[in-house]
This record gives structure tokens, sequence and C-alpha cells, in this order.
């Protein structure tokens, strides 16, 4: 199966994002460099999931309440814990790269021009009296 076609947890925020579902956004004959990068995080967090899924059902497979207790092995148990301990690092590093370059993009309903609105001062400047001791100088 390929990347591009695995689910991952992120898929509904490319919609939001692209303003489009996935399989139209792949379909699309060209791509931004934004889409693009987008795309290809994508496809290693959809990878990254299927190995926590896989690891965490291999634990529950071997941990099962029905396995005989002889079959347990602590040796198993704890290369499947380093394992589960990498694909969970890598999926944490994807999806932090990946809302990063999400957030940059804005959701179309929300992309609008800014304007931003500049209080202007109109002050005058009064010249202040003059102080007694300048008006003794003769000034």
């Amino acid at each position: 199966m390929s990347t591009t076609i695995k689910p991952s947890s992120r898929d509904e925020r490319f919609a939001e994002v692209f303003g489009a579902p996935l399989d139209q956004l792949l379909a699309a004959p060209a791509h931004t460099r934004h889409l693009r990068e987008a795309l290809e995080l994508r496809g290693f967090l959809a990878v990254a999931e299927q190995h926590v899924a896989r690891i965490r059902d291999r634990v529950h497979e071997r941990s099962a309440p029905d396995r005989p207790m002889d079959e347990l092995s602590e040796d198993e148990l704890r290369m499947d814990a380093y394992w589960m301990e990498a694909a969970l690092q890598a999926r944490r590093g994807y999806l932090t790269v990946l809302d990063k370059l999400l957030r940059s993009e804005l959701p179309l309903a929300h992309q609008r021009a800014v304007t931003v609105n500049q209080p202007t001062i109109t002050a005058r400047v009064v010249p202040a009296e003059q102080t007694t001791a300048q008006r003794a100088k003769g000034r």
C-alpha cells in the first residue's frame, strides 16, 4: 500500500487547510512547494502511525489474557517497548513539523486581506509660558 493512500491522523486537517479532500489534492496535476512538502510529511506520518499500531497490536497479542503465562517473554516485551518508544518519537517529530507547516498555511476560509488601522496623532505643540526666571534674564 502506498503511503499516499494510508490514512493519517492529520487527513481532515489537510482538507481544512487546502480546501479539498486528500484524494483530490493527491490527484491534482501540479502542487505548490508548500503542498508538496506537506504531503511528503503526511506520508512519513502515515508510516510512523502504522508502525505504532503494529507494535501496539503485537504487545496486545503477546499479553492477551487467554495466552499461557509461560509464553510471556520479558526480552520480547522489552524489545517491543524500545520499538514503541522509537515509533512514538518518530510520530511526535513528524506531527510537530507537519502541524507547524499546516499552521503556516491559513485555511482558505480564513484567508483575507489584512488591513491595519493606525491612529494618527493630531496634537500641536503650544509654546509654554516663560517662567519668571526667564523673564528676569530678559529673554
